[in-house]
């Protein structure tokens, strides 16, 4: 099983939100579709812009551990060192 940490943003410089999941796609949607109240629903993250895959649950908790507590400016770098545009990549893992 593959274990995610992904990254949403509202807009670009907008609202970032770190999370894990074992399911991008579904998590994602959850998040677009406002399925579940809290910090995305509320600032409106739903955006995709960065993501990467672990093999076990507890190298991908301590990433997001670790993410979680980086300056803002530390994950915008991540995010634009492969998404320089922050493009919305939630249609790119659907197919």
């Amino acid at each position: 099983m593959a274990y995610y940490v992904y990254i949403l943003a509202s807009r670009r410089d907008g609202a970032i939100y770190v999370g894990i999941t074992n399911d991008l796609v579904r998590r994602t949607y959850e998040h677009r579709i406002k399925a579940v109240p809290g910090f995305t629903t509320k600032y409106n993250i739903t955006r995709l812009v960065w993501f990467e895959i672990y093999d076990d649950p507890i190298s991908a908790i301590s990433r997001e551990k670790e993410l979680k507590k980086w300056k803002r400016a530390w994950k915008v770098q991540l995010i634009e060192k492969t998404n320089p545009t922050w493009d919305d990549l939630y249609e790119s893992i659907c197919s």
